[in-house]
């Protein structure tokens, strides 16, 4: 169990767990399932992520598939519904499809064409930062589905990999930059 008081990095440093060369080699991979299981670490990143966007959003989306723990405890801890954002093929209804690449190829998001009513503000959490290529994904159907992308929080910045830098100024939190 972690204490309250501890620093979020230092919180992420300690609970995750580094794995090296996957998932291709060279890679090093921080797995934050760790944090996930730990009741007191999940309600930390989740807290922290909230409380730097309060009052700035309607509803929140989450990323297949790691995005989905965070959002939909952030939806809960905000009193908020939530969005999933899926990879292609995965909704049952009609959807909204945006291709994008990423570090390791490209692929495919979805979204359903009618769960966001026009104009409301969406916050979009996921995991990490890398490329930008599926946050920016995600933000392209959300707008295009009408809402308005309120934010997007992370839990890590690969800041190496310029995401940042690839999403047009959008208002990004990320709890640590590695």
């Amino acid at each position: 169990m972690v204490t309250t008081k501890e620093n979020i990095c230092d919180l992420l440093d300690r609970m995750c767990e580094i794995v090296p060369d996957y998932p291709q080699a060279g890679v090093s991979f921080k797995d934050l399932t760790p944090v996930f299981a730990d009741p007191v670490g999940l309600r930390r990143i989740v807290d922290e992520l909230v409380e730097r966007f309060a009052g700035q959003f309607d509803i929140v989306a989450g990323l297949e598939a790691r995005g989905f723990v965070l959002a939909a405890a952030a939806a809960y801890a905000a009193g908020t519904g939530m969005l999933t954002i899926r990879k292609a093929g995965k909704l049952p209804r009609e959807v909204y499809r945006d291709d994008y690449t990423l570090e390791y190829g490209s692929a495919s998001l979805e979204i359903h064409k009618d769960e966001i009513v026009p104009g409301t503000r969406v916050l979009i959490l996921d995991d990490v930062l890398a490329t930008g290529g599926t946050v920016g994904s995600a933000a392209r159907l959300i707008e295009r589905a009408g809402g308005v992308v309120a934010g997007v929080g992370v839990v890590l910045e690969l800041g190496d990999l310029g995401g940042r830098a690839n999403l047009g100024g959008r208002h990004i939190e990320s709890l640590q930059l590695v």
